[in-house]
């Protein structure tokens, strides 16, 4: 399987070195008037608490945009060719910065429309702040995509079932939850996978959770597909 992710912090801080296409124009933007939209490489903004990021990382990507009504409210149209190797994660942030055993509750709802073909995942990434873990939580994915990493069986925790994955990338541990069947609305308890993490299995210690970010992992998307966070909330901390 494909993996899921490759260096964290290639993915999180630096810039990789790729030639985008030519810059897309706004049209491919959704009709009606966005707040904000944007098809740079690095595209980014603060709304309601929120950082969205177009966040085109990986090698060989097409042309996206994404475009945001508010923080919670917000979609990517990109168009990516069918090769292998994650191109994207456009995403929203919410910043915690507390340790684990300092978060008091740690909630998400999320309702999004998805294309039926592509090569993505639809997924939280939850980060420490030295970025030496990474947690990813997979509500859907569609197409030839895969966790990093090895099977470590099936748990109930958050309000949903998922397959676990332990992996390491070279830069930092990779723990991921596939949720068992996908969905397109939900509602996640964050904290006890985080304490089940660090308590149950040790895999990590009393981490300081910096940021929860949700958003679509995109290996191929080819001819342009609309991804929509039709609504993304992120509470607790």
């Amino acid at each position: 399987m494909a993996p899921s992710t490759l260096s964290g912090i290639t993915k999180v801080l630096l810039a990789p070195a790729l030639a985008l296409g030519a810059t897309v124009g706004l049209a491919s933007a959704p009709a009606h008037a966005a707040v904000w939209n944007s098809c740079e490489q690095w595209g980014n903004t603060s709304l309601n608490g929120y950082t969205l990021y177009n966040n085109i990382w990986g090698s060989g990507a097409g042309a996206q945009c994404v475009w945001a009504n508010s923080g919670t409210n917000w979609g990517v149209w990109a168009d990516h060719p069918d090769t292998g190797g994650i191109k994207s994660y456009p995403n929203a942030k919410k910043v915690i910065n507390k340790p684990i055993t300092s978060i008091g509750s740690l909630t998400s709802s999320y309702n999004v429309t998805v294309p039926s073909s592509g090569a993505y995942n639809t997924s939280y990434d939850i980060w420490d702040t030295d970025y030496d873990y990474e947690i990813m939580l997979w509500v859907n994915h569609n197409g030839a995509v895969g966790p990093l990493g090895t099977a470590q069986g099936t748990v109930s925790l958050g309000g949903h079932t998922w397959n676990v994955y332990k992996g390491n990338n070279g830069a930092n541990e990779v723990f991921s939850f596939l949720r068992t069947s996908d969905s397109n609305s939900g509602t996640v308890d964050i904290l006890p996978v985080l304490k089940w993490i660090k308590d149950t299995k040790r895999w990590m210690g009393n981490e300081t959770i910096g940021d929860v970010q949700f958003g679509y992992e995109i290996t191929s998307s080819s001819g342009g597909l609309d991804f929509r966070t039709n609504n993304l909330t992120v509470s607790g901390g």
